[in-house]
């Protein structure tokens, strides 16, 4: 494994040692590729993923920069939730510095009214 994936393990397993997902208030996770972007809300006590969004999903129309992207698919996933009944949740950045396409997503699902 790279320096960066066994660092990347390393910081997740701290955030998700003090992290975790209700039914009040579940978990948002983000996943970071190099082509895409991926966003889930997480209920961890029953272990099941109410709502996902992806930039790579057929529901999914934006264009632009991978930022740009970034921010309507976290504009996608809070509209999912609040039509699922979720306003507040929990933000799990996975390992990945916040900042940039991480940030980018932070900031739609804000706009798009979830509060965390």
């Amino acid at each position: 494994m790279g320096a960066k994936l066994s660092r990347r393990d390393r910081i997740k397993k701290g955030i998700r040692k003090r992290l975790s997902g209700s039914t009040e208030r579940p978990r948002l996770s983000v996943y970071r590729s190099n082509k895409g972007i991926y966003a889930q809300i997480i209920d961890d006590l029953t272990g099941k993923t109410i709502v996902s969004a992806s930039s790579l999903s057929k529901d999914f129309s934006a264009t632009g920069n991978k930022s740009d992207q970034s921010v309507a698919v976290g504009k996608l996933v809070a509209q999912k939730a609040i039509a699922a009944g979720i306003k507040d949740v929990v933000f799990d950045r996975n390992g990945y510095l916040y900042h940039g396409r991480v940030k980018s997503l932070a900031e739609g699902a804000r706009e798009g009214g979830l509060n965390f």
